[in-house]
């Protein structure tokens, strides 16, 4: 007896020891302190975030909020949802995959941009300064818009950074020619199988999760659904490295350069690319060069806002205002490189096949074995190196002018997507009656056809042929599989090779299989909480914002990724440290939301 009492003693006290008060739970707030009735705040997100919901959830709820999950099974409804304003904050993510920090602010927060509900015209005067800078001054730029953005008028609250980490079935394919870029995406022509034989024959399989696609005319779509499968359909004047340098390798330039003024933009275009197309389910060679007269329509139809329907990355191209063919040898003669004393020529003419003799107009007199070359000016209206990562961008394809016009015969004012079938529309390469490919690729691979299975793709056979650039393995198949569980286990089932997104909690499982490497490295991928700004308390309050602001806890995201997460003050944080932070702040949420309160 004297027992059983002693251990219901112990069973009290160890009942007491759990009780926990508001102050013992981290980042919580003290709820009773907050005048006035607890705000209830509606959280959209997709179930492949239903972890980082989850913990939302319960940071808000300690602060005081009444918390709604609005999840949505998939990327398409979630859409739908963010379109109809059903959330008061909704999960959103952004990569920076041009590797500069203007992309990582225009397009998302300037008023009018591609992807912008925000607008406030001091934000975009911050924006526009910091696009001009260098080196420190863009680091006080940048930070100056970064305390606007996420402090002074929380647009956003920012989550964490992630990490990448890619798994390759590496029994069957060479790990070491997957590359894994920070910004750029997937690159497909350098990949090779351990059995180089088996290049020719046999299909890579790789994965992507959204199988609808939005365009494959390279400037209607920013998503991604098509920002690989236009990547690797068209090559651009300028590719990124691995960690985000502007370079010309592996793409239409030898090489290029800037001018004095960080005005001008010189590029001098090889002869060893030509448009691919469709016939009977192979890729051919249509004969038709890549040339200076494609890239000017191309460059030209990217930066005019009207030259296509639903136009989703004119903010990329709007500083661009001339794109011209130099026909004059004495221009490039003359100009000198930005901050050197080399001429422009000297340093377009590094590594040619024959030396420059002439500069020329047209295609039909393009001949680099014998000297002859086409080289395209751009200019912007004002300083803006950037330009040349926006450039490198899936947006700067190339395409054909001759296609492109054949197909686009619409009025774009009247354009009307159910009789008009605009150049890329996915439905001229889904299998069935519909089946039109009217694609031209100049890119390595071109898209033969799609199904809500796969989309099939095959090198195109006039692309650097000879080169080390030159496509490794002639058919690829982007597997659709929307859940990333599911997307792993075909990978260790060897049903795709390659996983380009592992998740942080499954990392464990890709190392300790012998069938598969994993490969890591940082990226530009921030994820973070948009604020609805138009029919909702949220929208109309800033210090209801600067509460759920104060309510997130970093840390705790950290840790539940078991550290593959790293701390983010804005999209900007992963390319320029600004020394900014947010902290969990449950006196700062008190304070706000007391001020909400008193201002109803």
């Amino acid at each position: 007896m004297k027992k059983l009492l002693a251990l219901l003693f112990v069973a009290v006290l160890a009942l007491a020891g759990c009780v926990q008060k508001k102050s013992d739970v981290a980042g919580g707030g003290d709820a009773e302190s907050t005048s006035g009735e607890k705000p209830s705040i509606e959280i959209l997100g997709q179930a492949a975030n239903e972890n980082d919901l989850n913990i939302l959830r319960d940071q808000l709820t300690k602060n005081g909020f009444e918390v709604v999950l609005n999840i949505q099974p998939d990327y398409g409804s979630y859409s739908a949802q963010k379109d109809a304003g059903n959330y008061d904050i909704a999960v959103s993510s952004w990569t920076t995959v041009t590797g500069n920090p203007d992309y990582a602010v225009r397009g998302l927060f300037k008023t009018g941009g591609d992807y912008s509900i925000v607008s406030d015209s001091k934000l975009d005067e911050l924006i526009d300064k910091a696009s001009t800078l260098t080196g420190d001054e863009a680091k006080d730029a940048y930070a100056e818009l970064e305390q606007l953005l996420v402090f002074d008028q929380a647009y956003i609250a920012p989550l964490y950074i992630s990490k990448k980490a890619q798994g390759i079935y590496s029994a069957k394919v060479n790990p070491e020619t997957v590359l894994l870029p920070k910004s750029r995406a997937q690159v497909w022509e350098n990949i090779s199988f351990n059995d180089e034989s088996l290049n020719a024959t046999e299909t890579l399989v790789l994965h992507q999760a959204i199988s609808s696609l939005t365009s494959l005319d390279p400037i209607k779509g920013n998503d991604g659904s098509i920002n690989t499968l236009n990547t690797n359909m068209y090559v651009r004047l300028v590719n990124l490295t691995e960690d985000d340098q502007v370079v010309s390798d592996g793409s239409l330039s030898y090489n290029h350069a800037m001018a004095e003024g960080n005005s001008e933009y010189y590029f001098i275009l090889r002869d060893d690319i030509n448009f691919a197309k469709v016939e009977n389910g192979a890729a051919v060679d249509t004969g038709d060069l890549v040339s200076a007269e494609d890239v000017v329509f191309s460059l030209n139809r990217a930066k005019d806002q009207n030259s296509v329907p639903d136009h989703r990355t004119y903010s990329l191209h709007e500083n661009i205002d001339t794109v011209e063919v130099v026909t004059d040898l004495s221009e490039l003669q003359n100009a000198k490189v930005a901050g050197s004393e080399e001429t422009v020529l000297d340093a377009l003419s590094k590594e040619l096949p024959q030396a420059v003799s002439e500069v020329v107009e047209s295609e039909d007199q393009v001949d680099n074995a014998a000297g002859k070359y086409q080289v395209v000016k751009i200019t912007t209206p004002n300083p803006f190196p950037q330009v040349l990562n926006y450039l490198a961008h899936q947006s700067g394809g190339i395409v054909s002018e001759k296609q492109v016009t054949s197909i686009n015969t619409y009025d774009v004012a009247s354009y009307d997507p159910n009789t008009d079938i605009a150049y890329g529309d996915q439905a001229t390469v889904t299998e069935g009656d519909s089946y039109n490919n009217q694609l031209y690729a100049s890119g390595p691979y071109i898209l033969v056809q799609k199904n809500d299975y796969e989309a099939t793709f095959v090198k195109n056979p006039a692309y650097r042929v000879g080169s080390e650039f030159e496509p490794k393995i002639t058919n690829i198949s982007v597997r659709f599989i929307d859940d990333n569980d599911s997307a792993l286990s075909a990978l260790r089932n060897g049903e795709i090779d390659v996983l380009q997104t592992v998740p942080e909690t499954k990392l464990d499982i890709v190392k300790s299989d012998d069938n598969l490497t994993l490969n890591e490295a940082d990226s530009n991928g921030v994820t973070y909480l948009q604020f609805n700004t138009k029919g909702r308390e949220v929208s109309d309050s800033a210090d209801l914002r600067k509460a759920v602001l104060y309510s997130i806890n970093q840390e705790e995201f950290i840790t539940y990724y078991q550290g593959n997460k790293l701390p983010a003050a804005s999209t900007v944080t992963p390319l320029i440290d600004t020394g900014l932070k947010l902290e969990a702040d449950s006196e700062k949420v008190t304070e706000f939301l007391n001020a909400y309160n008193e201002s109803k």
